[in-house]
């Protein structure tokens, strides 16, 4: 058998996997004097004078590429170097001698041979790419995709360069670029699991969700058994809100791999969101015995305890994170609202601060040190705090700022300007923070354009200093302006305190002809007495609606006994507690309410306003009815403020009533029933 073929028969061995034959079949190549089953490293003139260069070459890189595989490096190098001796030109034995020197954790040195082998042939893909991924491994993210980009320029389908491509990529943060290379590696290779999987995860991150699950469930065909794959794909399910495919991922996770701790920390998280705090604490026990030095765990353990009403258990889990994680601004920001829940504002204060300080781009601390700073009156420290709300970093953004082709008004002078107002959060901070217009107004503005939610705009469309007033489903056709401003941002503008809130009551009025309307419906049903409207449930997709709301009519029972008094519901969207269900001393007037216009005519023709925190209390304030607030332990809304009876906000009209301890309605309700019943007797 001549050389060429006895090379080529060893080569094959390589590549089957058998790289000790292989090198035995080319040893005899190669003159060794001490040949056995361990033979020495030849000298160059060991090599058979008998081979023409291109066989020894051959011959050396092959025997180079079998110790290499054998764990000998040394001996490796010396082939690779002798194959160098006899060609010094060789541009593949300088990248295979790169490939060992890499091995080996020698950078510089491989770096240098690649260029050599690149130097010797510009057009060499295989040296470029060895190059990008020693680019790759030592977090040069540019450079390394440089080199990819350069592979693929000389052989468009190399799959290696183009899946090593999108992880550069995505590791430059180059998100829809990584995605699209993600999927060019997968049409280059449609069995290649790893890259369907990190495809999806990058489309998740995305948010192209329909395209990422198309691509898990791809990569699942291929890998069924893979506990990885169905977590990513549970957490896919449960962003998007659907919960039973998530548990069921998860769970399927947990099935293949018990120790998989990032399945246990996600299912406890998904438990938690939906409320299941006894099944979410197991979840995160179990996570916390995989990873006991895990502050995220800890900082989730927390969250849950704080849900379970465990203070003392929420503290400690909170504080083994921080020793463990010191400065870590998500536990100090969860710490700090534990503090301000259990009234140590003192403490709370300091937590968020040392989080807004120690990672300023975290707004979450922030917006929470405005909401503590202004439910303690300190107006004017908390207003620019209060700012991080539109931060898109936020988990749950609590406003949005609007895309308009006109700047955000910073406090430039507004003389002859115009300005739209833009609307955020709920209906009743629209109807709170409208009477800022006239300031406006007061600073020159030519023309102040007021933008609020549809149901809101029969109410605002009088409402002082407003030049027009546009229903948010018709703001896409607004015309130029000069600048626009969230509703929330004017008081900080205005630099408002507690001395100088604009306090002008009323400052809203009701239709005259939706009084006229409804004045029949209510003369009918009246029992006589004074005229009482309820409302006991908020929004539902409120974020703290578990604790504002009331867990239903019943609580109420003790309020509707008292005599003498006609009582109205108010009450929209009864999530099952129908009109025809309603006691019959409590007519059913929310049914039939279309808008705030609506409820504005009813609540002028009433006595007293009764409601949970939500817009009602707004309108009735704006209007001047009293209105009695009913409000909870947990988490009040900061424009009550801390221990207040009263509102400064709409002053000698609204009465607050304060739960002395999470979901103690029970207490509210009596106290509320024996002011109701002596008020009614002094009427």
């Amino acid at each position: 058998m001549d050389a060429s073929r006895r090379i080529a028969a060893a080569a094959a061995l390589f590549q089957q996997g058998e790289p000790a034959r292989a090198l035995d079949a080319v040893a005899g190549l190669l003159e060794d004097a001490g040949a056995g089953d361990a033979p020495r490293v030849p000298d160059a003139l060991d090599v058979s004078d008998a081979l023409d260069v291109s066989d020894a070459l051959d011959a050396l890189n092959l025997a180079a590429a079998c110790a290499r595989a054998l764990g000998r490096p040394a001996q490796a190098e010396r082939y690779g170097r002798l194959a160098l001796q006899r060609d010094p030109a060789h541009a593949p034995s300088w990248n295979n001698l790169g490939i060992l020197l890499q091995q080996q954790g020698r950078g510089p040195e491989a770096e240098a041979a690649y260029r050599r082998a690149l130097a010797l042939r510009p057009g060499f893909a295989d040296a470029h790419y060895n190059l990008a991924l020693l680019f790759q491994q030592a977090g040069a993210f540019a450079a390394s995709a440089a080199e990819h980009e350069r592979t693929l320029a000389l052989q468009p389908r190399h799959a290696g360069a183009s899946a090593n491509l999108a992880v550069v990529l995505e590791r430059l943060g180059r998100l829809d670029e990584a995605a699209q290379r993600f999927g060019a590696a997968a049409a280059l290779d449609p069995h290649d699991a790893d890259v369907l999987q990190r495809r999806a995860d990058v489309l998740q991150r995305l948010g192209r969700r329909p395209e990422a699950e198309a691509c898990y469930h791809a990569a699942l065909a291929l890998r069924p058994d893979s506990a990885e794959l169905h977590n990513n794909l549970a957490v896919l399910y449960a962003g998007v809100d659907r919960p039973d495919a998530a548990e069921r991922h998860y769970r399927r996770a947990l099935a293949l791999r018990p120790d998989h701790a990032d399945a246990w920390h996600n299912l406890g998280l998904l438990y938690t969101q939906q409320r299941r705090h006894g099944e979410a604490e197991a979840a995160l026990l179990a996570c916390a015995a995989l990873r006991p030095g895990d502050p995220e765990v800890l900082n989730s353990l927390g969250n849950g305890y704080q849900y379970l009403h465990r203070e003392a258990d929420a503290e400690q889990a909170y504080r083994r994170a921080l020793a463990l994680r010191p400065g870590y601004a998500k536990t100090l920001n969860n710490l700090g609202a534990l503090l301000q829940r259990t009234g140590r504002a003192e403490e709370a204060e300091s937590a968020y601060r040392e989080a807004a300080a120690v990672d300023p781009d975290y707004p979450e601390a922030r917006w929470n040190l405005g909401f503590l700073l202004l439910a303690q009156g300190r107006l004017e420290e908390g207003w620019p705090w209060m700012e991080a709300r539109h931060d898109p970093r936020l988990a749950r953004p609590i406003a949005a700022r609007p895309a308009l082709p006109f700047p955000p008004w910073r406090g430039e002078d507004l003389a002859g300007r115009t300005i739209v107002v833009w609307p955020e959060q709920g209906f009743g901070d629209q109807v709170q923070f409208v009477r800022y217009l006239p300031l406006l107004k007061g600073l020159g503005a030519r023309r102040v354009t007021l933008v609020c939610q549809d149901a809101l705009a029969p109410l605002l469309c009088g409402a002082a200093g407003a030049d027009l007033v546009v229903p948010l489903s018709r703001a896409a056709g607004l015309p130029a302006h000069d600048y626009w401003v969230l509703a929330l941002s004017l008081p900080m503008h205005a630099g408002t305190t507690l001395a100088t809130i604009p306090d002008a009551l009323p400052y809203l009025a009701a239709d005259p002809a939706r009084i006229r309307r409804w004045r029949p419906r209510l003369d009918a049903a009246a029992r006589g007495g004074a005229r009482v409207g309820l409302v006991w449930r908020g929004f539902g997709g409120h974020v703290n609606d578990a604790n504002r709301s009331l867990p239903g009519l019943s609580c109420l029972a003790p309020l509707l006994a008292v005599p003498g008094v006609s009582f109205f519901s108010l009450q929209r969207g009864m999530d099952g507690e129908a009109g025809a269900h309603l006691p019959a001393q409590l007519p059913d007037l929310g049914a039939d309410i279309a808008d705030f216009a609506d409820t504005a005519a009813i609540v002028a023709q009433l006595d007293l306003v009764i409601c949970v925190d939500t817009a009602v209390a707004h309108v009735a304030g704006a209007l001047g009815t009293p209105c009695w607030v009913l409000l909870p332990a947990v988490h009040p809304d900061w424009r009550w403020m801390e221990r207040r009876r009263d509102s400064p906000w709409y002053p000698g009209v609204l009465r607050l009533y304060r739960q002395q301890r999470p979901g103690d309605w029970d207490g509210v309700v009596a106290e509320v029933a024996a002011d109701l019943a002596a008020w009614h007797a002094q009427a």
